[in-house]
């Protein structure tokens, strides 16, 4: 039996056991890596690994499993305990599967590994970086190609396949000067193919490069409320905090949401522009189908500051009477400013450059505070030295609110298409 036969047995016994309503995935995944620890080549395997969720709706009542056990002998009691979970739920009129759409095969990216590439890029990438950045020791880096197959289908007749291949590469480092060593640093891309040198993507060089200056971290001055350039390598995490707290399920069915009425009003700086763009050729991995089962389409969310659309799930939809959204988010594409990075820079009075965060979820009202690292002091539109862990705290929807300038140049990660983005309003603790 295959795996689309085998989903749709497991459909059928949805339906069969008394499900109203039902829906079943399952997804392969190959994935071929190869592992460097310390610059020595450790490891190289393939893993295969399958997962099948089953849905059931039942008198307004949902039960969900997820199995890795993918075979006939294993559904029977894995669709018992669906049913049995969806009888003792509580009933929500909001639950639901998605409607009806066409059968459609999406498919992206190659099928099988180019093993001798891979081995040749890693190597390649080690001896640059040895020869470029002397002072950098590579403490891990991982490539893999993974090939993905989902077969989604539910009771309604949706009949989606994906079929998705690409490349992922991660490094993990740090840099050494005599006895001392810098914080580790991390970045990475997703590529559908391995046409250009690992050293050439992603934001690789740029934070090789920074870190391998030598010079000895120090602390920030004292403590004042300062401007802040973030990243393309920490603005990602920063918008899925930031919509994750105004325009995704939870907020909004809550009441929450600091933007709950704020559609199609102004809700950002007028420079910024994002959208979310899964099925576009500018975004390398991206997904074809939403988490609820509907073809997934880009949308602008934020456009010159304008709000443009909430982040609902069909069960978000449901709850709060508004509309749907044609995506999950993620997927980010930053529209481009029209200042350099480096003009940008000259505008900084004092602040700092903030490569990493690491801090806590954000609360509702978008208060932070976190640690910034890998990061570099700014006074008078120079960076003068990298900080030592330093302490930052302020509030994402004033940052955004703020934000004065975005980079014309970007950074592609595959996953998101990101700037420089120049913000103000930010305390930090030295």
């Amino acid at each position: 039996m295959s795996l689309k036969e085998l989903n749709t047995y497991a459909l059928q016994a949805l339906e069969e056991a008394g499900a109203e309503k039902a829906e079943a995935v399952i997804t392969r995944s190959e994935k071929t890596e190869m592992n460097l620890e310390n610059g020595a080549l450790k490891l190289i395997r393939t893993t295969v690994d399958h997962h099948l969720r089953l849905t059931a709706l039942q008198d307004q009542r949902q039960g969900s499993i997820l199995l890795n056990k993918i075979h006939r002998q294993a559904l029977a009691p894995a669709v018992k305990e669906v049913m049995a979970i969806a009888a003792s739920s509580a009933p929500d009129p909001a639950h639901d599967i998605a409607a009806y759409q066409p059968p459609k095969i999406f498919s992206k990216g190659e099928t099988t590994p180019d093993l001798d590439l891979m081995y040749q890029r890693v190597k390649a990438f080690t001896q640059q970086v040895a020869a470029d950045f002397p002072r950098i020791v590579l403490l891990n880096a991982h490539l893999d190609f993974t090939r993905q197959t989902t077969f989604f289908q539910n009771s309604n007749g949706v009949d989606f396949t994906v079929n998705q291949g690409g490349y992922r590469f991660a490094i993990t480092f740090s840099a050494q000067e005599g006895d001392s060593s810098s914080s580790f640093n991390n970045t990475g891309f997703f590529t559908l193919n391995l046409d250009q040198a690992l050293l050439n993507c992603g934001s690789l060089r740029i934070l090789l490069d920074q870190a391998n200056q030598g010079q000895a971290p120090r602390k920030a001055p004292g403590k004042f409320i300062g401007d802040v350039i973030i990243t393309p390598d920490c603005l990602e995490g920063f918008l899925h905090s930031l919509l994750g707290i105004t325009i995704s399920d939870g907020p909004l069915i809550a009441g929450t949401s600091p933007f709950q009425h704020k559609l199609n009003q102004l809700v950002a700086s007028p420079c910024l522009t994002l959208a979310s763009c899964p099925v576009s050729p500018e975004i390398s991995s991206g997904y074809f189908i939403t988490s609820d089962g509907y073809e997934a389409q880009n949308t602008p969310i934020i456009e010159n500051g304008v709000l443009k659309t909430f982040l609902l799930s069909q069960y978000g939809a449901n709850k709060t009477g508004l509309t749907r959204a044609v995506n999950d988010g993620g997927a980010f594409v930053v529209t481009p400013g029209d200042q350099p990075l480096a003009e940008i820079l000259k505008g900084v009075k004092k602040g700092l450059l903030l490569n990493r965060f690491s801090g806590g979820a954000p609360s509702p009202n978008g208060d932070f505070s976190g640690v910034a690292k890998n990061s570099f002091y700014i006074e008078d539109g120079a960076i003068q030295y990298p900080l030592s862990e330093t302490m930052i705290a302020g509030n994402l929807i004033a940052l955004f609110q703020s934000i004065a300038a975005v980079s014309q140049e970007r950074i592609d990660f595959g996953s998101a298409l990101l700037p420089w983005i120049y913000a103000q309003g930010v305390t930090i603790s030295g």
